[in-house]
């Protein structure tokens, strides 16, 4: 249903020489000042995402070699984690370092008139005109293009037409998210302690990546204060009401979302896999609650009898907590790696500061208020789930552009991580089989994929040879093969980093 992740068949450092050897040089030759700062800016990003891969994949998160390479500008300022970071992990890099050397020197934008009426544009959208008449891109298509410096649409095409958009629905699940919360936000997990202390109830906060290490931690600091309290033994319960609704997403049982509740481990995973499709368990909680009990018995406290369901009373003292990575992180691992279980736990997220239930409908509302309060265009937006597997979710390229255009606004640095965790062509997540070290997309393009029966869609970003960041969507229904579907998804894009004369 949603894109499993591939890996490179070649190192990514051999790519990028690749790309340098057979365009790089000739590229580089002649430019303007204003070029070269454009087509640096990318070769950047490509060498950042080949060295984010030979680091690994996450560092609290944002990806190693690009927090260092908007490090050594000397940036400062954005928004910084709260106090507790753990051990060795770093705060997402702020904004303003990251996008700086996609712009213009000097910071000015280049203004020039782009468009004209009637959806006719020069370069660089003059190509996408004749790329969306691909038979390909199926029986209905949309298209937006926004220069993030100005705001302004230098291309439209169906912009206002409300469209199934599979999982780039993410993009809009994330902004909410980060707009409610904060991308220093951690989701707590935690146990609570009846007042004799001799039952024990593990708390469920929402947290789908909690995993075995953490699971072990609570274990051992609950241990540890009920043996200071003389207790060895005692009753275990775990509660699940942070989430309500059905459990089930709407597509039913399927090997790209667990059930949807507030305690699980590794995301209901069975084979020890971390994105893409997998066996699920049928009940993520009570697996977790089980675990949970042999880690206690472990740990020197036992457990006679299995976990039962149940809610932590009111009485009840907190005797352990986990904490997530931060927001951003886990935004970045959704966009990235297409993550239904994530997005769907940042809908819930969003659900719960707005005060509505925690299920699909107070999702729903929640989401759509957020986004509202960042002045987008939400007319025909249904936003069903939080994942893109529904096939009611309906937005507009132009909703997705401009959040994608609002991620990069200095005003609203908290939704910066919706940019950062955008797959990088040709190199991370599910756009890592999709460009070829040949193709001038190759490293230039950073984009959520989105992929349904029939329905194919990409959004993200790419610096033109003009040196302006600029911010696209395109969504195609109605399609019957999806590897050309994408290719021609991927030409559009690439189209903007490369016009074509």
């Amino acid at each position: 249903m949603d894109e499993p992740v591939k890996r490179p068949s070649v190192n990514p450092l051999d790519r990028l020489g690749a790309l340098t050897r057979r365009g790089g040089a000739t590229r580089l030759k002649g430019l303007n000042d204003r070029q070269f700062t454009a087509v640096a800016a990318g070769l950047g990003l490509v060498l950042a995402a080949g060295a984010a891969l030979a680091a690994g994949p996450w560092d609290s998160g944002q990806r190693k070699a690009e927090q260092d390479w908007a490090a050594a500008r000397g940036g400062t300022g954005g928004v910084h984690h709260e106090a507790g970071t753990p051990s060795g992990a770093r705060p997402a890099p702020s904004a303003p370092p990251v996008l700086a050397p996609l712009s213009v020197p000097g910071g000015a934008a280049d203004t020039a008139d782009d468009s004209a009426p009637g959806g006719t544009a020069s370069a660089p959208t003059a190509a996408l005109g004749r790329l969306l008449k691909d038979p390909a891109l199926g029986t209905a298509r949309a298209a937006v293009v926004i220069d993030t410096a100005t705001g302004k649409r230098l291309y439209e095409q169906g912009a206002d037409t409300p469209m199934t958009p599979a999982s780039t629905v993410k993009i809009a699940t994330s902004a909410a998210a980060l707009s409610a919360l904060g991308p220093h936000h951690r989701i707590a997990t935690t146990v609570r302690a009846s007042p004799d202390f001799r039952a024990v109830t593990l708390v469920g906060g929402g947290d789908p990546t909690l995993d075995e290490p953490a699971l072990r931690a609570l274990a051992a600091d609950t241990a540890r204060v009920l043996k200071q309290r003389g207790v060895t033994k005692v009753r275990l319960a775990y509660d699940t009401s942070r989430y309500s609704g059905p459990a089930r997403h709407p597509i039913g049982r399927n090997e790209n979302i667990a059930p949807l509740t507030a305690l699980m481990t590794d995301e209901g995973r069975l084979d020890r896999s971390d994105s893409g499709p997998a066996p699920r368990s049928d009940d993520p909680a009570g697996d977790t609650a089980r675990a949970f009990g042999e880690l206690l018995d472990d740990a020197g406290i036992a457990v006679p009898s299995g976990p039962v369901s149940g809610r932590a009373t009111a009485d009840s003292r907190p005797v352990a907590r986990h904490l997530s990575a931060p927001l951003s992180a886990l935004v970045e691992r959704a966009l990235t790696n297409s993550d239904n279980d994530i997005a769907e736990a940042l809908a819930r997220q969003t659900a719960v500061a707005a005060g509505e239930p925690a299920d699909f409908d107070g999702a729903r509302r929640a989401v759509t208020a957020r986004l509202g309060a960042l002045q987008l265009p939400l007319k025909g937006a249904n936003l069903a789930d939080g994942s893109g597997l529904n096939r009611k979710d309906k937005v507009t390229a132009g909703l997705l552009a401009g959040l994608l255009a609002r991620a990069a606004d200095p005003a609203h640095p908290e939704l910066r991580p919706v940019l950062t965790g955008l797959p990088v062509a040709g190199f991370t997540g599910t756009l890592s089989d999709r460009y070829t070290a040949k193709s001038a997309g190759t490293g230039l393009i950073r984009a959520k994929t989105g992929t349904l029966t029939g329905v194919n869609s990409l959004a993200g970003t790419v610096v033109d040879a003009r040196g302006r960041l600029l911010a696209f969507a395109f969504l195609a229904s109605g399609t019957t093969s999806p590897s050309e579907a994408q290719s021609s998804l991927d030409a559009l894009a690439t189209s903007l980093a490369a016009p074509t004369r």
